[in-house]
């Protein structure tokens, strides 16, 4: 029997509006919720906010507003873009919700009761933009000689008694994790860096502060509120009803379950070196892997607002369509690795991918049907070696794109797919059904038909990535929404089937100046 999958994004600062990367996670995660989702699991997707920290502070007191009506500003936004770009969670969390504080009040309490927290004085550097603290020998020099964190942002030095997390405590036990899962953290490169990073020793971490209270309590000392990432982190746990371990957790949690998290890769370190030391000292599973995905580019540049060149997601996808959008960012950026989006990029690869090819090939092929076969599927027919050829290649695609889904290499997935929509056009434009009729329409019907089961069947192994055009796809097929899941592929289109009036799904884009 298949483990339950949950499956979960980091969770988003909302002191500004989401951005291009916010909405790659997003899609990508909920790309992968829906891939097994098709294949039949039990799956949970999570995502949401977190609304705690220094930087949700400054950004309010500098909007001259309380941070908690900042936070019910900016929270809606996030819920927006999900809903604009087809992300369809289970669950959108916020850490400031009462069960967060709780679950994150018994995560420290199990810690406390191991021995592994203490007070102590903190002194040292600190990221308000990360929310992050830093060694001396991590800083880079900036230019005016100031010092920045290694993801060149401003420190300053903070001075203040600290309750402190004995991380160091879980350095060996940190290394035996990476050593006997080396799947534990994807892909491999970010795995090399943290073991490095480990192996370099670990201090004590600092996990709570006095200058600020907005956060979660400290159990028995409230002048404290703990460390962003203690109760941020926790938020994995919370959405599965945790302190309480029954039901969800038990479900979605531990040896029963496959757990993933999927992150960018600035905040690797948070999620696999502080996150397992927190589960270890608490005595709770760990998750089963983490995933670090590289950034999205403009043009091959950073983002920045300094740069004048932050691309808004909402914007692309209301420009050039939702599908398009997430079908470029799925296929177009090689997921772990750095990518680059472009309005000219987006609209050339979908145009090819989506327009000329899958689109042309749907579109001949049901225009001729409704032409030619009374608007009904046609008959099967006797099958030919190309036929055969056709048949044996497209059964082939789906352990190809299984193999790609479960190593998370996403954009191999939807090249497997789209190879055999290259190979379906081919077939097509070879056998040439139009010119085929005029001598024997039941070899022309013969052709349609495997043309069209190709539709279908490229159409189900596609809908994780562009869902409202696979499915619109689907209804021309006249496929009800029982027959859109991996084992409907196994059920071949039935001769005879009503069709309606075919519409193009995928028009062709224009570029539009921004």
């Amino acid at each position: 029997m298949t483990k339950p999958f949950y499956i979960t994004t980091a969770i988003s600062y909302p002191n500004g509006k989401p951005h291009i990367g916010h909405a790659y996670e997003a899609i990508a995660t909920d790309a992968i919720a829906r891939y097994h989702r098709l294949a039949g699991r039990d799956v949970r997707f999570q995502t949401g906010v977190d609304e705690h920290g220094l930087k949700m502070v400054k950004t309010a007191r500098d909007r001259g507003v309380e941070v908690r009506d900042f936070a019910n500003e900016m929270t809606p936004y996030f819920i927006t873009m999900c809903d604009v770009l087809d992300v369809k969670y289970d669950r959108f969390i916020r850490t400031t919700e009462e069960a967060n504080h709780a679950a994150a009040q018994a995560i420290w309490q199990r810690m406390k009761d191991r021995g592994d927290l203490y007070l102590d004085r903190y002194e040292g550097w600190y990221s308000v933009r990360d929310e992050a603290y830093y060694d001396e020998k991590e800083l880079v020099e900036g230019e005016g000689g100031e010092k920045l964190s290694p993801e060149g942002t401003p420190v300053e030095w903070t001075v203040e008694e600290s309750w402190f997390f004995k991380l160091s405590k879980y350095q060996d036990k940190l290394l035996e994790l990476y050593e006997n899962n080396p799947d534990f953290l994807k892909p491999g490169g970010r795995r090399n860096e943290i073991v490095r990073f480990v192996e370099g020793g670990l201090r004590d971490l600092s996990v709570s502060r006095t200058s600020f209270d907005w956060g979660v309590k400290v159990p028995g000392d409230e002048a404290h509120v703990m460390y962003v990432w203690v109760d941020a982190l926790t938020n994995y746990l919370t959405g599965l009803d945790f302190p309480d371990e029954s039901g969800l957790y038990a479900k979605f949690w531990g040896e029963g379950a496959e757990s993933v998290h999927i992150i960018g890769k600035d905040i690797v370190r948070f999620h696999t070196v502080y996150w397992p030391a927190f589960l270890m000292s608490a005595g709770l599973p760990l998750p089963s892997k983490v995933f670090g995905h590289g950034f999205v580019l403009n043009k091959g540049v950073k983002m920045s607002k300094s740069a004048g060149n932050v691309v808004d997601p909402m914007e692309l996808a209301t420009r050039y369509g939702v599908d398009p959008f997430r079908y470029f960012l799925l296929r177009e950026v090689s997921f772990g690795q750095d990518g680059s989006i472009s309005d000219e990029a987006l609209v050339t690869r979908c145009n090819a991918d989506l327009s000329n090819d899958l689109g042309n090939l749907a579109q001949r092929t049901l225009s001729m049907i409704a032409k030619n076969c009374d608007g009904k599927v046609p008959e099967i027919g006797a099958s030919t070696a190309e036929d055969d050829a056709l048949t044996s290649l497209l059964a082939d695609i789906p352990a190809q794109v299984d193999d790609a889904m479960t190593s998370f290499a996403l954009h191999n997935a939807l090249e497997a797919i789209w190879r055999g929509v290259g190979e379906a056009n081919l077939y097509i434009s070879e056998q040439q059904p139009w010119s085929v009729r005029k001598e024997d329409p039941d070899r022309a019907d013969a052709i349609l038909y495997r043309c069209a089961e190709a539709v279908r069947r490229l159409a189900i192994l596609a809908r994780w990535a562009i869902p409202s055009s696979a499915d619109a796809l689907l209804d021309q097929l006249g496929q009800g929404d029982d027959a859109r899941d991996f084992v409907a592929l196994e059920t071949p289109l039935k001769p005879g089937t009503a069709l309606p009036q075919p519409q193009g799904v995928f028009p062709r884009l224009e570029l539009v100046e921004s």
